[in-house]
């Protein structure tokens, strides 16, 4: 399997497939489009139950399959808001956990599983919900990025406070938990609501410059109701 990246401002993947019996594996919906020679199968991917948990964390209860059966078949993936698309090689990371809504595609030997916040109170407040995606296997995992990435090293210790909603990734090593915002002044006249992501390294951090879902409701607001 090849893969480029296509596009800048709503970027796609578009994958190579070298030999017959490749495939791909995305979310329902996720295709943007294929040349012949490409069958689909639809299926949970692992059982209902997984499918079921892959819906909390901000997926689809079914995953589709895009299985070559020529050489040289080509089948693209595109980003779903303005952004990046970022390839990751999953047996050299070791594994990530996501937040919801990250995972774009991937081989069929990256594992997508669902992990809970070790902290109640991070899944509670956290802004992302409850329930984190975990990514391990083997093979490339594309992730969507909401505006540009932006990539840090923390070391052992090292704290990076960070709006939730910015938060795209981290190493398993990275510690997780969520803190309030100190102050009733910055709570209420802050405007950066009363949480924030606390990230202890070691390890790296995939954070994204925009938070889509805070954009949206910025516009929500300004369409006027009858």
């Amino acid at each position: 399997m090849q893969y480029k990246l296509i596009g800048n401002t709503m970027p796609a993947v578009e994958v190579l497939f070298d030999a017959p019996g490749e495939s791909m594996i995305t979310q329902s919906g996720g295709m943007a489009w294929m040349s012949a020679g490409i069958d689909m199968e639809t299926s949970t991917n692992g059982g209902i139950l997984k499918g079921v948990g892959r819906m909390f964390a901000g997926e689809s209860i079914f995953m589709a399959r895009y299985i070559a059966q020529t050489a040289g078949a080509t089948i693209a993936f595109a980003s779903t808001v303005a952004g990046e698309i970022l390839p990751i090689n999953v047996g050299e990371t070791g594994g990530l956990i996501c937040q919801k809504g990250a995972f774009l595609c991937s081989e069929p030997s990256v594992n997508l599983n669902i992990t809970l916040t070790k902290k109640f109170s991070s899944g509670l407040f956290g802004g992302e919900g409850f329930i984190l995606q975990d990514i391990s296997g083997q093979g490339m995992v594309f992730l969507e990025i909401d505006g540009d990435k932006v990539i840090k090293e923390l070391a052992p210790g090292e704290v990076l406070k960070v709006d939730t909603g910015n938060v795209v990734a981290f190493d398993r090593n990275v510690k997780y938990e969520v803190e309030t915002v100190k102050g009733l002044k910055n709570i209420f006249l802050g405007g950066e609501g009363l949480f924030l992501t606390k990230l202890t390294g070691p390890g790296k951090v995939i954070l994204q410059t925009q938070n889509f879902n805070e954009f949206a409701g910025r516009i929500a607001r300004m369409i006027p109701s009858r």
